[in-house]
């Protein structure tokens, strides 16, 4: 069993084509107008397109009204909806309802006290990610090349089903699955040139680094 990978905010074809290539299991698009990484729904369908039945289409949403969520799942059909913002369990339960969609609900983490708190998205989530919890006065809620520490998740494995985010690289996804157990990854600013534009040699130097990891079960 191989580590499932997820390239996050994809916004060209050639990053696409990379993600695709390498194997990655979920490619995602942003639909927040405060990221580097926002993608209009209509570009985003084109892309979409083209990974569709390869790997699954994630759209991330931060705080969305039900008007976006609208709008971003009749134009990009998604198969997820990961919610980054400060919605609550029984958001993620509106949201998986009126869309029939897997939820998945990013939590940001710094200390096990934080883990503990996010385990309240159990039974409501399909998937917990975690991420790193942003520097103050940051602006965005994610993909801010931030790690956690990972110690933060001893004990976890088999007790959630999470995808571990937040500073990951080439450099570093290996030892963060070996100390956490995590299943699945999820990187954004680590495969970038800078904010907001994928290197496709760090995509695909970040999918095999990911899935040389050898999975017990």
């Amino acid at each position: 069993m191989t580590t499932e990978v997820k390239i996050c905010g994809l916004r060209s074809e050639p990053a696409l084509d990379a993600a695709l290539a390498g194997g990655a299991d979920y490619v995602g698009f942003v639909f927040y107008p405060r990221s580097p990484r926002n993608i209009e729904p209509a570009a985003a369908r084109a892309l979409a397109d083209k990974a569709r039945g390869r790997a699954k289409i994630v759209a991330l949403l931060v705080d969305p009204d039900d008007a976006l969520l609208d709008d971003v799942i009749a134009t990009v059909a998604p198969d997820i909806v990961q919610l980054h913002g400060a919605e609550t369990p029984g958001r993620v339960d509106e949201i998986a309802r009126r869309f029939g969609k897997p939820v998945m609900k990013a939590v940001a983490i710094a200390t096990a006290d934080d883990v503990a708190a996010a385990l309240e998205y159990t039974g409501h989530a399909d998937r917990i990610l975690f991420d790193a919890k942003p520097v103050p006065g940051e602006a965005l809620p994610g993909g801010n090349g931030i790690a956690f520490d990972w110690q933060a998740l001893a004990g976890l494995e088999g007790r959630v089903d999470f995808m571990l985010a937040g500073g990951l690289t080439p450099g570093n996804v290996g030892e963060a699955i070996r100390l956490t157990g995590a299943r699945a990854v999820d990187v954004s600013s680590g495969v970038e040139s800078r904010p907001g534009e994928k290197d496709p040699d760090l995509i695909r130097r970040f999918i095999q680094a990911a899935k040389i990891v050898k999975q017990t079960t």
